[in-house]
Parts: structure tokens; C-alpha cells; sequence
């Protein structure tokens, strides 16, 4: 009873277009938003923050520009981790040839350059969709990793392509502990998702579903294809690219071209898929799915053998990581293939209507 609309009568045209039109909805938002910049701040470990607080932020706002592109546009796409790689490195050259450029602008300016290279690998789109799309895309995977492999322009002149940084700074005050690391990473994420939720509600969001949904009609009645595919490109590309830059510059600070490799890629495809294509919402599902169900495993598996007896190595606890994520991926896959947020919206759904039955 205490989750409806009823009695929240809508008087603007303003108030009925609200991205939560109902108060709970509200209320809930800003107390998880108080949560996460107030209370995890100050109550959790330097250890947390490290190991899932800061990964789960920043693959959050990774996963939620491949959603764009693939939940919302429908273009299969196996290159997010080349757009993280041109994001940082792109990011990494502004930051270190100009003097005195600050942080934030260098991490725009490398999601600009993502965005080209996006488009740029976003023109087969045009012609071709589905699996040779996921090919096409995937060949930016290979030649990003030989472009910063072998060009060493992009990471002066270092034999091996690593490079590191230092001595961050956000407006004066320097990004060093876990916790401003964490709390820039976290607005970064707050204000990005705020302008995505917004902008899939859009006119170019409904064009890009419609061309998901079908391309031939959405040209019948009026959507250009070109326009809708590309614009898609290029703001996954510019969202994946500002997560690239702050996966290197913040969470690792010293990177080499193989941190973002194929498997990153397959990786943030598979957080969407779990998390749920086509939401803003499954973006943090599958995030937080695939951060922390590594670790949970990493941390229990041992004690769950043990209590019948069994020894496993840390070689075995990987392995069985492998296992056992493949297999929830494929149950994902045939139970539940709208992935958790379809269960999140059924759980809302069965809220309004409790206690009457469905």
C-alpha cells in the first residue's frame, strides 16, 4: 500500500515528464544517493573502497555507455575495451603534453577522442549488423592494442607502453586517498547517469529504440538510420572512454595497452547482458554482479570445501571462479533473458499491487 501513485496527481506537463514520477521512487534516490556520498565514505574500509567500491563505480558508468549502444541502439559491440584504451591514452597525452592541464578537462577531452574512434568504427554499422557488426567492432579491439603497442607517440616513446601518473588534482584539492578517489569516480557516475536516464527519454532515445527494434520501419516513417546508429557510437564511445580514463588514472595509475584487452570487452557485454539490456538500472546490477561475485567466491569458496573435507588450491579457486560464472551467465541466458532489472521491475511491479493478488 505505501508504494502507488495514488493520491500523486500530476497538475504541469513538467511534473508528468519527472524521470521518478512517483515520491517513494523519489525519496528512495536521494537517501541511496545520501548513503553513498555520506555514509560509505566514512564507514568503510581503505580495503573496500580498493578492491570493490571503486571497480564497481567506474565499470558502472563503463557499463552503462555499452547499454546505450547495445540495450537502447541494438548495435552489438565487442570493442568497449579499445574505446577504454583510446579514453585513457587519449586522456594520458592531454594530461601530460599540456602544462598545467587539469584533470577533469583531460578526462573529457580523452572521451572526445573515443568518440571519434567510435564513429570511426561505428560506419560499418551502416551496412552491417548482428555478428559481422561484433566483428567489425572487434577488429577496433585488435588495433587499438597494436596502435598503442607498437605507435610510441601515444605513450612517450616507452618501450613496453606502460605509463603511470601522479599528483591528481580536482579543483586544488588532490585526488589521493581511497575516499576522493571514490567520491569522484561516484559524481562522475551521479552525472552521467542523470544525463543518460534523461537522454534515452529523449527524441534520439526513441530513435535509437526504434531502430533496435526495427530499422526498415524506423526509415519507413521518418528516423534516419545514419544519424541514429552513429549518434549511439558516439555517445557509448564518449561514456566508455571517460570510464577508460578513470579505470587508468584513478584505479590503476600505472597501465599497460593489455589492461584493456578483449576480455574487458567481453566483460562489460557480459554485465549487461546480466544486468539487463535496454536499463539504466541494469548498468549497476551488472556491475555490481560481476565485481563482487569474483570476490565473494574467491573469499568462501575455500571455507564451503572445506566443510566437506576438500582442499582447494588458489589455481582451483580460479578455476572454479570460470565455472561457476559461465554457468550463471548461460542460466541468466535461458532463465531470465531480460536480466536482472526485468526482476527488479517485477519486484516494483508486485509492490503496487500488494496486497491484492497479481
Amino acid at each position: 500500500m505505501f508504494y502507488r501513485e495514488n493520491g500523486q496527481f500530476k497538475t504541469s506537463y513538467r511534473a508528468d515528464q519527472q524521470i521518478f514520477p512517483i515520491l517513494q521512487d523519489r525519496i528512495a534516490i536521494a537517501l541511496l544517493l545520501a548513503i553513498a556520498f555520506v555514509a560509505v565514505p566514512m564507514m568503510a574500509s581503505d580495503y573496500l573502497f580498493r578492491a570493490i567500491l571503486i571497480p564497481f563505480v567506474i565499470m558502472s558508468l563503463a557499463a552503462l555507455g555499452v547499454n546505450i549502444l547495445v540495450g537502447y541502439c541494438g548495435q552489438i559491440s565487442l570493442g568497449s575495451g579499445a574505446f577504454m584504451a583510446v579514453g585513457a591514452y587519449g586522456a594520458y597525452n592531454f594530461f601530460v603534453r599540456i602544462p598545467g592541464m587539469p584533470l577533469i578537462p583531460a578526462l573529457i577531452l580523452g572521451g572526445l577522442c573515443a568518440t571519434f574512434f567510435g564513429i570511426l568504427f561505428g560506419l560499418p554499422s551502416l551496412r552491417v549488423k548482428g555478428l559481422y557488426l561484433a566483428v567489425a567492432t572487434l577488429a577496433a579491439q585488435f588495433f587499438s592494442d597494436w596502435m598503442f603497442l607498437r605507435i610510441k607517440w601515444f605513450t612517450l616513446d616507452t618501450p613496453s607502453g606502460s605509463v603511470a601518473v601522479s599528483n591528481l588534482q580536482v579543483f586544488g584539492l588532490p585526488i589521493e586517498s581511497s575516499v576522493s578517489r571514490y567520491l569522484l569516480c561516484l559524481s562522475v557516475l551521479a552525472i552521467v547517469a542523470l544525463l543518460a536516464k534523461n537522454l534515452v527519454r529523449s527524441a534520439i532515445g526513441r530513435e535509437w529504440m526504434a531502430i533496435r527494434d526495427m530499422d526498415v520501419a524506423a526509415a519507413v516513417i521518418g528516423i534516419r538510420p545514419m544519424y541514429a546508429k552513429l549518434s549511439a557510437f558516439a555517445v557509448s564511445s564518449f561514456i566508455i572512454g571517460v570510464a577508460g580514463g578513470l579505470w587508468a588514472f584513478i584505479y590503476l595509475g600505472a597501465w599497460e595497452p593489455a589492461a584493456f584487452s578483449v576480455d574487458q570487452s567481453f566483460r562489460l557485454l557480459f554485465m549487461v547482458i546480466i544486468g539487463g539490456l535496454g536499463s539504466i538500472m541494469g548498468s549497476f546490477f551488472g556491475a555490481a554482479f560481476i565485481v563482487v561475485l569474483p570476490i565473494a567466491l574467491n573469499q568462501f569458496l575455500p571455507v564451503f570445501a572445506g566443510l566437506f573435507g576438500i582442499e582447494i588450491s588458489t589455481a582451483g579457486v580460479s578455476h572454479a571462479e570460470l565455472m561457476i560464472f559461465g554457468g550463471l551467465i548461460v542460466w541468466f541466458l535461458i532463465v531470465e533473458p531480460h536480466g536482472l532489472a526485468k526482476l527488479w521491475s517485477v519486484g516494483k511491479q508486485k509492490m503496487r499491487l500488494w496486497p491484492f493478488p497479481h
